[in-house]
């Protein structure tokens, strides 16, 4: 094994147990969660036992963090994150989140128009949540029209027949959060006293 593998693999103990202190974790908790057993954690944590893939897989789920930042390996290549534009219905939606499954998150960007499009509503499963960036919004909801300036959002059902475009003709930027049927995006905040 070459030195620079040593070295990675030889700061992975710390690693983990600083992760599992950070999270609030006893070994107990990891043990469970991932189905590797306290002693073997306890020794990965030590650097008496050698990190491999199957140890390291379920840590890295059960942590929430990539596998490469859960050992520290070292950065390579282009570090930019290049989106791709898909153009669908004559909009551009930017991916925003590359998670497969859960909720999906986009930029939506509708052109500016001379004249705006007639509404065609549609519908598909899942919930959509959206917040409206720059332009004016026009949102067809079932029976309602409505129009959402920047700073509003709304969320529905999508199974509702649903249209978006331009509110008066001109460019609309927005941000939508996709879910899976019943998924839906909600804000919590504590009340001050």
């Amino acid at each position: 094994m070459d030195q620079e593998t040593e070295d990675v693999l030889g700061v992975v103990g710390p690693r983990l147990r600083a992760l599992r202190r950070d999270r609030g974790f006893t070994l107990a908790d990891v043990a469970t969660r991932t189905g590797v057993s306290e002693s073997t954690l306890s020794r990965l944590e030590s650097g008496q036992r050698r990190a491999t893939l199957e140890l390291l897989l379920p840590l890295s789920r059960t942590y929430d963090i990539p596998l490469d930042d859960l050992v520290g390996a070292p950065r390579t290549g282009d570090p930019r994150i290049h989106l791709k534009p898909i153009g669908r219905f004559g909009m551009v939606f930017v991916p925003l989140s590359r998670r497969p499954g859960g909720t999906q998150a986009f930029k939506m960007i509708i052109p500016a128009r001379e004249k705006p499009l007639e509404p065609t509503p549609q519908t598909h499963d899942g919930f959509e949540w959206l917040y409206v960036l720059n332009g004016r919004l026009r949102l067809v909801l079932g029976e309602r029209d409505l129009t959402l300036s920047p700073g509003e959002a709304a969320e529905f059902d999508t199974s509702l027949p649903h249209w978006l475009g331009t509110a008066d003709g001109g460019a609309v930027e927005l941000l939508i959060l996709f879910g899976l049927q019943g998924i839906r995006a909600h804000v919590q905040a504590n009340p001050s006293s």
